[in-house]
């Protein structure tokens, strides 16, 4: 069993009542799970803060009708090919298309990718799910 310690704190009623009204709509059997996830997302941001190595998912949703947009998509990802893990491309309608590019590097790295596609014109929504490579969050 991983080394467990037991830890009090002090909080406003208010804000206590915030969190039993947040537990509740969730499916976490006890509150000390939720506000170890709590502890995990804030770490996983602060970690992309500072650009640590981290693992990243751009999902991208594209109008493939646009003009040489796919070709210039195809050229920025073989621009980042040393970060990126997988990609996975499927046909929502006759003209859009989503993509999820799976990467691993700096925060920044990921972050940049994201934005040089955001430029393209053609792409309709671009959105990065940022996680971390778990190491610290053992």
């Amino acid at each position: 069993m991983a080394d467990l310690m037991r830890v009090s704190f002090t909080i406003e009623r208010r804000l206590y009542e915030e969190l039993e009204n947040l537990l509740a709509t969730t499916q976490y059997g006890n509150r000390s799970e939720f506000i170890r996830d709590l502890v995990r997302e804030r770490l996983v941001r602060d970690s992309w803060r500072r650009n640590e190595e981290a693992v990243g998912t751009i999902t991208m949703v594209y109008d493939h009708h646009q003009r040489d947009l796919s070709g210039a998509l195809t050229h920025l990802q073989h621009n980042h090919h040393d970060a990126i893990l997988a990609t996975t491309h499927v046909h929502l309608t006759h003209e859009l298309c989503v993509e999820t590019i799976m990467m691993r590097g700096p925060a920044q790295q990921i972050e940049a990718l994201a934005e040089e596609l955001r430029r393209h014109k053609g792409v309709l929504h671009v959105a990065v799910s940022m996680s971390s490579t778990g190491q610290r969050l053992k």
